[in-house]
């Protein structure tokens, strides 16, 4: 997937973020229950090598089994709002007062 789409409205850019060590913990959390494998799978969706995971995973051993399964998002949120059309009124039938 690359980073423009050509759409019927034309381009449009795609932002690609990789996932924070948490996120990637998380997942990985639901995949499988040992440790060392939590970490390759951490490092795969991440794109860093296993060694970099390891040093930083340490933190994430104790809390591993009480923690719920929300991540807080980081950036700003995207609002999409629906705006209606305008819909013009019919035309004053002729001989009517309005």
């Amino acid at each position: 997937m690359g980073a423009v789409w050509n759409t019927k409205w034309g381009t449009r850019k795609v932002r690609v973020s990789p996932p924070t060590l948490e996120e990637a913990f998380i997942a990985a959390e639901s995949l499988t229950e040992d440790f060392g494998q939590r970490i390759e799978i951490a490092a795969s969706l991440m794109g860093v090598p296993v060694d970099e995971v390891k040093a930083q995973a340490a933190k994430f051993a104790p809390h591993a089994n009480g923690r719920p399964t929300l991540v807080t998002g980081r950036g700003r949120a995207v609002v999409v709002q629906y705006k209606r059309p305008r819909v013009g009124r019919p035309a004053a039938m002729p001989g009517s007062r309005g």
